[in-house]
């Protein structure tokens, strides 16, 4: 620093989802979400907040999808949240940029955060899905393969 000026302060980018079975549509999102600024923050909803909006608990239990998500080198910070809301994870991380994907409702949760990031001047920023693949996929895909070895021959 020189002649009293701070350093620019970072942006942080703020992004949720279940991460339930990590796979590369996870890592293009983590990648473009890292893109956008200088840090990193992923929230991990918790078995609990998953069960509101999923008919089915993750299959990889929260503490595993945290650790994977803390062993990427795009992923500067890892938030499991416990509740089915986001205000708190954008004032917990600082966020600049909230990350939201291409089916954002208008849930009170999801409404609630927009006012919030619209009120403190902050951004949302909405990615498409990899149409390619999904943890809904995954799951189907092994689900079919363990019908189909479990026919009688």
């Amino acid at each position: 620093m020189t002649g009293g000026q701070k350093d620019k302060a970072k942006m942080i980018v703020y992004t949720v989802g279940t991460f339930d079975l990590l796979h590369v549509g996870h890592l293009a999102l983590l990648k473009h979400c890292k893109s956008l600024g200088d840090t990193l923050a992923v929230g991990v909803a918790s078995d609990e907040v998953v069960n509101l909006y999923k008919p089915n608990v993750p299959v990889v239990p929260l503490e595993q999808r945290v650790e994977m998500l803390e062993a990427l080198s795009c992923v500067d910070i890892v938030r499991p949240y416990h509740a089915l809301e986001y205000v708190s994870g954008c004032i917990a991380v600082g966020a600049d940029i909230f990350v939201i994907g291409e089916d954002w409702g208008t849930n009170s949760h999801n409404l609630d955060v927009d006012a919030y990031l619209k009120e403190m001047g902050k951004e949302i920023a909405q990615v498409r899905y990899n149409p390619r693949t999904s943890s809904t996929k995954i799951k189907q895909m092994v689900l079919a393969q363990s019908q189909a070895s479990n026919r009688p021959h």
